[in-house]
């Protein structure tokens, strides 16, 4: 059974014992219903105070970095923020998680001294692997997971062939590309990933 759904950006929300968003984004309905909201870094498309307000209650925690901490603090208390950075294992109440490296290479979008992050979450025995906005960079090489999130669109991070190499060298299940046909890249590039990925299984985003 899925216990995941994605939209066309990188927001993503995990079902399970507990409510978890991921980069919250063109959310549609009032919810108010997350337990944890995690945000890789602090661009519009990632962390957007609109859409968090949408989804935040009075006990819902939110994990992002350093940059994103002012915007944090007017959405919820101090004590329910956790301000993280990457290379790092985490314990939030029973969420375990650890953080990677996301930056860009060859571009000044995400500069790696911003320290923005990916995450690796363990909920209820899975493991789900949020690459964040990056390129294929050598420190995401062999991540171990259930379930990987790897933005293909380009421009502002790897496109779908540089992720498709990052995703044949991960001891991943299964890959879901995001970040595509809305912000960067066009609605195709979900397929062009998949067609290059070997022996995994691909869950491409379907669009209308």
């Amino acid at each position: 059974m899925k216990n995941f759904n994605v939209n066309c950006n990188n927001s993503i929300q995990i079902f399970g014992s507990k409510k978890i968003y991921i980069d919250p984004y063109q959310i549609t309905e009032c919810l108010n219903d997350a337990d944890y909201i995690f945000c890789t870094h602090s661009h519009y498309d990632h962390f957007s105070e609109s859409d968090i307000s949408k989804i935040i209650n009075a006990h819902t925690k939110i994990i992002t970095v350093e940059n994103a901490r002012e915007e944090s603090e007017k959405l919820t208390k101090k004590e329910n923020i956790l301000i993280v950075k990457p290379n790092q294992n985490y314990k939030i109440d029973n969420i375990e998680f650890s953080t990677t490296f996301a930056y860009n290479v060859d571009k000044q979008f995400h500069p790696k001294q911003n320290n923005w992050v990916g995450f690796i979450i363990n909920l209820d025995g899975v493991k789900y692997f949020i690459a964040g906005d990056t390129d294929n960079i050598p420190e995401l090489g062999g991540i171990i997971a259930d379930y990987a999130f790897l933005p293909v669109g380009g421009t502002y991070m790897m496109d779908y062939k540089e992720a498709a190499e990052l995703a044949n060298n991960l001891n991943v299940k299964t890959i879901i590309p995001t970040h595509y046909g809305s912000v960067a890249g066009s609605k195709e590039e979900g397929k062009r990933f998949k067609n290059l990925v070997k022996n995994k299984e691909v869950i491409e985003i379907l669009y209308n």
